[in-house]
């Protein structure tokens, strides 16, 4: 049995996990990484990168498609597309393994020690990894659990045969005819949009009385009318009961309480996202928990003097730039600099059609923290790059205190907007005012000066509305 010793040990080399390993060695901070699978966790192998390959691979299979049809308003007419769903996995999987090569560089170039396998805590400073070649002990000083989450199955529909996770959607060898999503969250709208532009026949079971619940109805308003116009069948107030005999249709019971069967080639669930806290030994050490999650406090300590949590383990919301920003803290932590963060500015998209981008608080969040809010919309119709991209659903939506004009919030709906997620980020980052935002010269013509048009609505003074 070999034994090695180190600084900092990081269990998880997802998104959280490779960064913060990177910066502590960066630092100088001697840093050892386990992994049982490849660099670069759920959001590069089987979430956010491979998820966003296959819907701008849709969007542009949809864009020819209605050239085809003669509709398009841009004067283009193309003949009638097709689509190799191998090859556009293929696709996929390349920009992955590319993707999967830098991390495993970046962390040899940090001088990182990567040890490949599954970790399991003795105790607190101590884990054994089952690796290819044996039995490897690490000690180290201090320990930052990165381990990630994993999809939530459903008891009534296990996964296996015509029922899929997102990890299955993203490696389909040919679109399903007919597709069922349980669950109108962002991850079963932005794949069910995907599949539908691809061809697929798609019904959405959302048992909630909307979907995107998470987000306030006015901002997605424009993505449930382009459910409408993509075909997708959305059925609310309703539940998945389970597969029927023959294991090619959804049971459900609908709002009224009846029984309805949707015929289904593939199911695919997504209920949402569970922290992988089994199967490597939390039960050796005392860590106090917040439900299924990690407590830790606003350094990312656990309850465990030299034990942080990071990710998507430690609860909402599950982001892949939530965990780098933890995960970076956290190193330069152990290598005795002074770190703090402040949650209040992570941007979070959902990228459907239209995109969705939220920072800061909604309307209904402000209220309750300030009181008297000022609110500035403007719509995507009054702009001319929307207009030139057909893409005038949508709008930005600024809300700030009433009194000293502080932004509190930044909200946008509409083509391409996850682009504007940074500088939503930048100005709560730097506690801008309306008057920063709107005395900000904007390059026109883009989108992004709904952003200062937005601050001009709410300080009483719009130009283009």
């Amino acid at each position: 049995m070999k034994e090695i010793s180190c600084k900092l040990l990081v269990i998880g080399a997802g998104p959280g996990g490779y960064v913060c390993a990177i910066r502590a060695g960066q630092l100088g901070v001697d840093t050892v990484i386990v992994e049982a699978g490849k660099p670069g966790g759920t959001c590069l192998n089987v979430g956010c990168i491979p998820s966003k390959a296959l819907i701008h691979a849709a969007e542009e299979f949809e864009k020819v498609a209605h050239m085809a049809g003669g509709k398009s308003p841009l004067g283009i007419s193309v003949a009638a597309p097709k689509l190799d769903l191998t090859r556009t996995v293929a696709w996929k999987d390349g920009i992955v393994s590319r993707l999967n090569s830098g991390v495993a560089g970046l962390l040899k170039k940090a001088k990182v020690k990567t040890v490949h396998g599954w970790a399991t805590f003795r105790d607190g400073k101590t884990v054994e990894v089952e690796t290819e070649t044996g039995t490897q002990v690490i000690r180290a000083e201090s320990v930052v659990i990165a381990t990630g989450s994993a999809p939530v199955e459903l008891p009534f529909l296990p996964f296996g045969g015509p029922v899929i996770s997102s990890t299955d959607a993203l490696a389909l060898g040919e679109v399903p005819k007919r597709l069922a999503v349980v669950g109108g969250g962002y991850i079963g709208l932005e794949l069910g949009i995907a599949f539908a532009k691809m061809g697929a026949a798609v019904t959405v079971v959302e048992a909630l009385p909307r979907v995107l619940a998470q987000y306030d109805a006015e901002l997605t308003r424009p993505v449930v009318k382009r459910l409408a116009e993509l075909g997708i069948e959305v059925m609310l107030g309703a539940k998945a009961k389970g597969l029927s005999t023959k294991g090619d249709a959804l049971l459900v019971e609908t709002s009224d309480g009846k029984n309805a069967k949707i015929g289904a080639d593939k199911i695919l669930v997504t209920v949402g996202r569970k922290p992988v806290t089994e199967g490597w030994g939390l039960e050796q050490i005392d860590l106090d928990m917040s439900g299924k999650f990690i407590r830790i406090d606003d350094q990312c300590r656990s309850s465990m003097r030299g034990i942080f949590a990071i990710g998507d383990v430690t609860g909402e919301p599950m982001l892949a730039h939530r965990a780098m920003a933890q995960g970076e803290m956290v190193a330069e932590i152990v290598a005795g600099h002074k770190r703090s963060w402040d949650k209040r500015a992570i941007p979070a998209i959902c990228f459907t059609d239209p995109e969705l981008l939220t920072a800061g608080l909604s309307p209904e969040e402000a209220k309750a923290v300030s009181g008297e809010i000022k609110i500035g919309l403007f719509p995507f119709a009054a702009n001319g790059r929307a207009m030139t991209k057909l893409g005038e659903d949508g709008f930005v939506r600024v809300v700030a205190r009433a009194d000293n004009h502080l932004v509190l919030g930044i909200q946008a709906v509409g083509q391409g907007v996850s682009e504007l997620s940074a500088v939503f980020g930048l100005a709560l980052e730097m506690g801008a005012r309306l008057e920063d935002i709107a005395g900000t010269i904007h390059a026109h013509p883009t989108q992004g000066e709904g952003f200062q048009e937005a601050a001009l609505k709410a300080l009483g003074h719009a130009l283009h509305i």
